[in-house]
């Protein structure tokens, strides 16, 4: 068997050491699933049970079977909704679920895409009848919208006359009954009602999911933590405490991790940097702090300045005013502080373009690198901006596959293939190009992130979406590892093979990167961080 192993191959051409990926959140605080004892994976099991006669794994535990399906919701312990492309699927999964779980705790879980079954959004009225002692909350894909059935919505007391606060929507019937759809910061009306997790389960699914990174041959993440339009800042920092510094003592760190936090607990954070520095160990760095400008495509809650193509009176959302982001990003920019917003829409990415602009006016000249995560959706001109700025475009390639049918129904033809995933635009202007997953909404595969960078093939497409911005090999390997490394100021020792710096690389299946980024052609050997093998 041939293998190729990821090293530099000249001075000019630094391949992937480091598989960074700076996306929009490393959730994996939020699986949640007692710890088995034993998990069998890559099977073919019947089952014998009518609701779900075949299956490809299961965990036990104490001797009996603790959860049967396929390996994603067995390894990560929830209702596992992602790729299905028919509502009677969905019901199913949610069924199954039920099935397994104790009258009235909740049902958890996600990763649904209506656009995968026509685009029709889900509704409390699908699942009410199979779920009518349980409180269920499904987040989309995008982790920007989450179905409610009918007990979760009466527990957190959401009824017709509720009112969603600034930067969410509570979506209703035309006879003003809540559908179960909540939108970015309406969001915060349901989550206080989700029981914590413990801070056991917390740490069992970090671990899990560091080794689920090291099989995909990652050995640094981007961590943003539990924080979305709606969710509490404390668990940011809760998690630091609890899972990172908990593990890190107790010697269970595998990978990497660069932390950032909400925007809003900036002075926490400045006052730790100066109290132990950015590097706490070699296995957590303090990055910076994190907001939102708006939601996302899938959600109709990204901002733009057109409106929706299929809801014509509808622009988006500003999830975080422009005075509160601009007073807080400025206070945090003094202290020195990198920052990080979320913007999808053309319009979200202006505002916050302007706004990063402002700030360097105020407080002058130094070495930011200001972030925006995700940067999808670009109006003309825009690209060149974050060059003249300055600016990190954090990007996901693997969204694009999710978003290609999508973008053209919600924006039309014209718009959709001038502004979106603008890869090649950004670096023509001198942009600095980050590239990574944002697992868990897309999976945590550089290998495949790189061939769709390369690419731009959606699933059942012949040809390229937008084919102008494809990247070249060279572009799409620094983007997933000196680029991405430079995003978060730890390119003096990660990003490259080169002399001095920490020797964290993978073993690919095959010596050709032209087998390497061909479909299935190739995979992850092997993992070394710190030259030490991690994986297998």
């Amino acid at each position: 068997m041939k293998f190729l192993v990821l090293v530099s191959a000249s001075v000019a051409l630094v391949v992937a050491v480091l598989v960074l990926n700076p996306g929009h959140q490393w959730r994996w605080s939020l699986w949640k699933s007692p710890v088995a004892d034993m998990v069998v994976r890559n099977a073919k099991i019947y089952t014998s049970d009518e609701s779900l006669p075949f299956a490809d794994s299961m965990a036990v535990r104490n001797g009996r079977v603790l959860r049967v399906g396929n390996y994603s919701s067995v390894q990560m312990g929830r209702v596992e909704l992602r790729g299905i492309s028919k509502k009677e699927e969905f019901l199913r999964r949610v069924k199954e679920a039920v099935r397994n779980a104790k009258q009235g705790s909740w049902i958890l879980g996600g990763g649904w895409n209506n656009d995968f079954w026509g685009g029709e959004l889900p509704a409390a009225s699908w699942i009410d009848d199979i779920t009518p002692y349980n409180p269920v909350w499904l987040s989309r894909m995008d982790g920007h919208m989450g179905l409610a059935n009918s007990v979760a919505l009466k527990l957190a007391g959401i009824t017709n006359s509720s009112e969603a606060p600034i930067g969410g929507t509570i979506m209703k019937t035309t006879s003003g009954e809540p559908t179960g759809l909540l939108i970015d910061s309406a969001m915060k009306l349901l989550l206080p009602s989700i029981p914590e997790v413990s801070v056991e389960e917390r740490r069992e699914a970090m671990l899990r999911a560091s080794n689920h990174a090291l099989m995909r041959g990652v050995t640094t993440v981007v961590d943003f933590g539990r924080y979305f339009p709606g969710a509490s800042a404390k668990q940011s920092w809760e998690d630091f405490s609890d899972v990172y510094q908990w593990a890190d003592c107790s010697g269970k760190m595998v990978i990497r991790v660069c932390l950032f936090f909400p925007l809003e607990t900036w002075s926490r954070l400045h006052h730790l940097v100066n109290k132990v520095g950015r590097t706490l160990s070699q296995w957590i760095y303090l990055g910076g702090v994190k907001a939102f400008a708006d939601g996302s495509l899938g959600s109709n809650s990204a901002l733009f300045y057109e409106p929706y193509a299929d809801e014509p009176h509808n622009y988006g959302l500003q999830v975080t005013d422009n005075e509160s982001l601009f007073n807080l990003t400025l206070t945090s920019d003094k202290v020195g502080l990198q920052v990080a917003i979320h913007a999808i829409g053309d319009k979200a990415n202006d505002l916050i373009l302007n706004m990063y602009e402002s700030v360097f006016s105020t407080n002058g000249v130094r070495d930011r690198r200001f972030r925006i995560e995700h940067a999808q959706h670009l109006a003309p001109g825009t690209p060149a901006r974050f060059g003249e700025l300055g600016i990190v475009a954090s990007v996901q390639p693997e969204h694009l596959l999710d978003d290609a049918e999508s973008a053209t129904k919600k924006l039309g033809i014209d718009r959709a293939h001038k502004g979106s995933y603008l890869f090649k635009s950004l670096l023509a202007g001198n942009g600095q190009l980050a590239l990574g997953s944002d697992f868990p909404v897309s999976d945590i595969n550089p290998l495949g992130g790189i061939k769709t960078a390369m690419k731009r093939i959606p699933p059942g497409w012949d040809t390229a979406w937008i084919p102008t911005e494809r990247l070249s090999l060279n572009e799409a390997l620094k983007g997933y590892t000196l680029s991405a490394a430079r995003a978060c100021f730890l390119d003096s020792d990660l990003g490259s093979l080169s002399l001095g710096k920490l020797a964290d690389f993978v073993i690919l299946s095959t010596d050709s990167w032209d087998d390497a980024v061909a479909e299935e052609s190739a995979s992850v050997e092997a993992t070394y961080v710190g030259g030490v093998q991690a994986y297998p």
